[in-house]
């Protein structure tokens, strides 16, 4: 809505569009603007400028003439991204003269729902009091989901499940890898310890190799998580012919998947070689 703080939205079905711009229309008057969603936009072939018919019977009766007075890009909402967006926002008193039945007097009570905005998001509670002691009957609710009645709460919870789940995992497959790889290295190992280097030194070398390990795995997957980023997004922004970002990696994501790395590769590489590290010589000899 293009009034301070009011906004209602109309899903109406348009009958034709006219190529005239607004200074060929026959009436001297100024049809009033409006805006359409892209997706409308594209669909009923309406460019800005353009006069249209608008109008909320499938036979257009009740139709008026309006101004496309700008294209928007719909607020992408996770809950709606498969419905298709054909909206168009137009000022309130325009909405209610469209609507207008003289056989229904309740016909301008089609907008169900208004949107106001306020200067300070604190004064929403006292506006709330003051506006259901003028207007009985008028619900207030907030736009805003709290963490008790957000839908995505749960969808957080399970990404958080799998994620626990996949780095568990990784963790089994890496120490399973540094085991083979340590077991391999039996006879080196004993070799160093016969030539005089330290459990300690020989400690040192192996964490420092898980380190690089986990490193160069974590590096290798943010590179492969930021290279697939548009690819996903393009797919299923194309398919849903939606703006909503559906896979995004920042900054802190790839620093904490870095910071669990590094810990977990650590001690897969320490614990792996552990057992080789504390035997005796003659036993790293299988002798």
């Amino acid at each position: 809505m293009i009034g301070r703080a009011l906004r209602a939205t109309l899903i109406a079905l348009f009958l034709g569009a006219a190529a005239a711009s607004a200074a060929d229309s026959p009436s001297s008057a100024q049809p009033p603007g409006v805006l359409l969603s892209r997706q409308l936009a594209a669909r009923a072939r309406v460019s800005v400028g353009d006069v249209v018919t608008l109008a909320v019977d499938a036979n257009g009766a009740r139709g008026m003439m309006v101004r496309v007075a700008g294209i928007y890009e719909p607020t992408p909402d996770p809950m709606r991204f498969t419905a298709q967006r054909l909206e168009a926002h137009m000022h309130l008193p325009d909405l209610a003269a469209l609507v207008a039945d003289s056989a229904d007097p309740a016909a301008r009570e089609l907008a169900s729902a208004i949107n106001v905005k306020l200067v300070d998001a604190h004064d929403a509670g006292p506006f709330a009091s003051e506006l259901a002691a003028r207007a009985p009957g008028v619900i207030v609710r907030p736009t805003s989901r709290t963490r008790d009645d957000d839908p995505f709460a749960v969808l957080d919870r399970f990404h958080v499940a799998i994620s626990a789940v996949t780095v568990v995992g990784a963790t089994a497959f890496l120490l399973a890898l540094m085991v083979i790889r340590a077991e391999e290295r039996r006879d080196t190992i004993a070799i160093l310890r016969l030539i005089g280097i330290s459990r300690r030194s020989l400690l040192t070398a192996v964490a420092i190799e898980g380190l690089l390990i986990a490193v160069m795995g974590a590096i290798f997957g943010v590179i492969v998580a930021v290279a697939t980023e548009s690819l996903v997004n393009g797919v299923f922004q194309a398919r849903y012919d939606t703006a909503l970002v559906f896979v995004r990696v920042t900054r802190s994501i790839a620093v904490r998947s870095i910071a669990i790395a590094l810990p977990l590769g650590l001690a897969a590489g320490i614990g792996a070689s552990w057992p080789l590290l504390r035997g005796q010589i003659l036993s790293l000899f299988r002798r």
